[in-house]
């Protein structure tokens, strides 16, 4: 029977705290949260994304199928002294909706302020809500 408890090394966390512990490549793949408003004319769809330009945004419609994707990279050089070193960044999102058929998809747009994404989905004009009809007795 062994009496000594078993301890384990102390440079195992130091590793631990270097490697295991660290996200050094620094990758995200946080969807970012959407809200979905219908009003009786048209459709948004509400992404926040702050932190990017337009031009970080695609926008697909393909059979039905919205999708929303965002890919960015950053680089970074530090150097102290004789030392370099090199830090990167990469973050990426990818979300799909299903489009009903009463959208008019030849007028979907979007814009980007202060970090939400908006794509405004217009309904076609025989899915808009029509008015009351008098009928008269004959």
């Amino acid at each position: 029977m062994n009496l000594i408890k078993r301890q384990n090394p102390v440079f195992t966390s130091l590793i631990d705290d270097l490697f295991i512990n660290q996200d050094w490549n620094h990758i995200s793949t946080t969807v970012p949260a959407a809200n979905i408003i219908e009003a009786d004319d048209h459709f948004n769809i509400e992404l926040a994304a702050p932190g990017k330009k337009k031009s970080d945004f695609k926008i697909e419609l393909e059979e039905g199928v919205l999708t929303i994707s965002s890919e960015t990279e950053t680089k970074s050089t530090e150097k102290d002294g004789s030392f370099t070193r090199k830090e990167f960044g990469y973050s990426s999102f990818k979300r799909s909706f299903n489009i009903p058929e009463t959208v008019a998809a030849d007028k979907i747009v979007a814009s980007y302020k202060e970090g939400i994404l908006t794509v405004s989905l217009p309904k076609k004009a025989e899915a808009l809500p029509q008015p009351k009809q008098l009928i008269s007795i004959k």
